[in-house]
């Protein structure tokens, strides 16, 4: 499997556990590496990244979820599938390097792994949308 691959499934495990435990973000970060046994820096780096990133911008990210989710509020949605689009999202407005296709079929590819049967469905709506209206939009 590819290093962001995996360190995208570590950054869900990280923001899975800081839903759960509300302790901040370095904490969770801290603990969750003492008990993987990843020890390929590339991985570790990404997978910081992307909770970290995901944390400083999580207002944000979490206002867009829920502008496009239709009669769906962020809190009562499943753990899994909102930390999956703030990983999508995250990448599709603040990684240069990472196309937006890429980011979405990762998230949607994610939802498959992790989610219930309709999970990748959802998280393959939301972050197409928002791609199409506030990225390719802008971009026109």
């Amino acid at each position: 499997m590819r290093r962001r691959t995996l360190a995208r499934e570590h950054a869900l495990k990280i923001l899975y556990q800081f839903d759960l435990t509300r302790r901040t973000i370095d904490l969770v970060v801290e603990s969750y590496w003492k008990a993987e046994e990843t020890k390929d820096q590339e991985i570790i780096a990404y997978a910081n990244q992307l909770s970290r990133g995901v944390n400083t911008h999580i207002q944000g990210i979490d206002r867009k979820i829920s502008d496009y989710a239709t009669n769906w509020q962020i809190k009562r949605m499943a753990i899994i599938d909102r930390n999956i689009m703030r990983i999508g999202l995250y990448e599709l407005q603040h990684t240069a390097d990472i196309p937006p296709k890429v980011a979405i079929n990762e998230a949607v590819e994610l939802a498959k792994k992790y989610g219930d049967l309709e999970s990748s469905k959802f998280v393959n709506g939301i972050l197409d949308k928002i791609h199409k209206k506030e990225i390719v939009e802008k971009q026109n």
